[in-house]
């Protein structure tokens, strides 16, 4: 368990650096920003589709393990469904919180900034502590 509360951790800090990294690069000018800023009908699609990607995955990340199959799952096989469901969670909140914050200073649109910190504020709620591994593999929940 400890092991699997490790490399989940690891996933959760990297998200978190990755993403500080990219406003780094940003804001020292490294990379330049506004790039696609005048591409009116790519960050319509952009937005769109950035919209539903990270509402449902803010919603399925949060909600993950409450599903019947999942939390049968993670209380009989333990280590490995949460490791496996774990990951998946973190990819559900964190792959769009890079892509939004990318997309923000590529289309210099502040409703990428705006999805970007929404995902932000729900990486807490899942932060893979070794309290709450052992809490959501155990029986009562």
């Amino acid at each position: 368990m400890k092991k699997t509360q490790k490399t989940l951790m690891t996933l959760y800090a990297g998200i978190i650096v990755m993403a500080l990294l990219l406003v780094v690069l940003f804001e020292t000018d490294v990379m330049e920003s506004g790039r696609l800023a005048g591409s009116n009908q790519s960050e319509f699609i952009a937005t769109a589709v950035m919209e539903l990607l990270s509402l449902g995955g803010a919603f399925l990340g949060l909600r993950l393990f409450k599903f019947s199959a999942i939390r049968r799952q993670l209380v009989t096989q333990k280590a490995h469904a949460l490791l496996k469901f774990g990951l998946v969670r973190l990819a559900f909140i964190g792959i769009p919180m890079l892509c939004n914050t990318l997309y923000y200073y590529m289309y210099m649109n502040p409703t990428f900034g705006y999805l970007a910190i929404m995902l932000l504020l729900c990486l807490p709620f899942v932060c893979p502590t070794m309290s709450r591994c052992i809490d959501e593999t155990s029986e009562a929940l």
